[in-house]
């Protein structure tokens, strides 16, 4: 019977848990209690009609099963299912008819949200021998929180890895592409995890992330066998691809898919641009570098090149030549939708979304083998991903897949060749 007023002995010896907590949770248990009995009771109605040759029927109530803890997000609630027995024999197999719950499945300790949520808490910094005191206490019960089967959860992410590395890319379009390489510390492994990564903007403005791979020091052979990889699953060449300079991504790229346009991301070269400045010079250097990237147009940004050539080229050519050798490519993003030159700039959407990364395998320590490495790197992206939101005028995207041509950050207007000649 579910208690309102607490017992006045109990109060001398409160339990582990609140009363609010433990009303939810004989809530929970009555509410399953009802829902199991009124699932078994219209099955056997079901099949009501149904007896057997010495006039009784086929399927009957036969008492309960041993009681058992399923976890829930309401806590552990303590269940007692109805058996069924159930005579019938399945003309197709020959076997006997058996009832099987949709509400809670034989043998479920877990309900699917709790099986959800246990491998995303390890993921996002939990480590697997924490989860017996940190949620048993909150759940009401430890069963099912031990390290193996948190680990033997994660076990999956594997395979969805896989699965997700040799899907179909024919029925989406990649417009922009951002690129990067990505280094995470192995536990177990003398070197460092380099993933390789791509996230796409699809012709609806969506991102996507496209490729997630384990390569060698980012070098050119492993990106190409990436590129080559997407390009046999039918993927087509983005228009504009953005990543740093460094990386042997682009080697691969023209191989692969020469037609696409190459853009340079801003936040390394600054970043490499400052390391051959002296300190003293970071702050005039941060400003002159402003002008160029946060220009009107693509006009005034060539002539903000030219003032940083100009003001640092006698005493600091190697920063200079940093920009000056990249221009067109660090300019590229000009020609596009002035809407979206914010996400153009750099690959601030890799760099982000690998923030977690970082934390998750610094709580870690790092993942304990390469592949625990990239499995844990893609369900974290995975999980991000649902939170990304579509770039500035998303409508615009289709435009550049279309070649549309972009002056001063307007489109310019094709006239056709029936159209009337304008008035003088």
């Amino acid at each position: 019977m579910l208690t309102v007023v607490p017992d006045p002995a109990d109060r001398d010896n409160p339990g582990p848990s609140s009363l609010i907590d433990e009303i939810v949770r004989q809530g929970a248990r009555r509410m399953l209690a009802e829902a199991l009995a009124a699932e078994v009771d219209a099955y056997i109605a079901q099949f009501a009609a149904e007896r057997g040759e010495d006039g009784r029927r086929l399927v009957v109530r036969n008492g309960y099963h041993q009681s058992r803890e399923v976890l829930t997000s309401a806590g552990s609630v303590e269940v007692t299912v109805p058996r069924v027995n159930d005579k019938r024999t399945d003309a197709a197999t020959g076997e006997r008819c058996r009832f099987a719950s949709a509400i809670l499945p034989p043998w479920a300790r877990k309900t699917p949200k709790i099986t959800e949520v246990l491998p995303l808490l390890y993921l996002h910094g939990l480590s697997s021998g924490d989860f017996v005191p940190a949620l048993g206490q909150f759940l009401g019960s430890s069963a099912g929180l031990s390290g193996p089967v948190i680990t033997r959860l994660t076990e999956t992410w594997r395979a969805e890895q896989r699965a997700f590395a040799e899907r179909d890319l024919s029925g989406v379009d990649y417009v922009y592409l951002w690129a990067d390489g990505i280094h995470v510390n192995i536990r177990l492994e003398e070197h460092k995890l380099c993933l390789l990564v791509m996230i796409g903007v699809r012709a609806d403005g969506r991102k996507e992330l496209i490729a997630l791979a384990d390569g060698y020091r980012e070098s050119t052979e492993s990106w190409a066998d990436l590129l080559r990889g997407c390009a046999r699953r039918g993927m087509r060449a983005p228009v504009l691809a953005v990543g740093d300079g460094a990386l042997g991504f682009w080697n691969g790229l023209r191989e692969v898919f020469p037609q696409a346009r190459e853009g340079r991301c801003w936040f390394h070269k600054t970043a490499n641009v400052l390391a051959a400045l002296p300190r003293s010079a970071h702050p005039g250097a941060k400003k002159a570098l402003a002008e160029i990237w946060g220009a009107e147009d693509k006009t005034c940004a060539r002539a903000a090149v030219k003032a940083f050539e100009a003001a640092y080229g006698a005493k600091f050519p190697k920063a200079v030549a940093k920009i000056t050798d990249d221009a067109e490519e660090l300019l590229a993003f000009y020609d596009y939708p002035a809407e979206h030159w914010v996400h153009l700039r750099t690959t601030n959407p890799i760099e982000s979304t690998f923030a977690t990364v970082r934390h998750r395998t610094k709580v870690t320590k790092g993942p304990g083998s390469r592949a625990a490495g990239l499995a844990m790197a893609f369900k974290l992206i995975e999980s991000a991903q649902d939170r990304w939101r579509a770039v500035n005028a998303p409508h615009l995207v289709a435009l550049v897949r279309a070649g549309a041509t972009f002056v001063n950050s307007k489109l310019i207007e094709r006239p056709t060749k029936d159209a009337p000649p304008e008035a003088a």
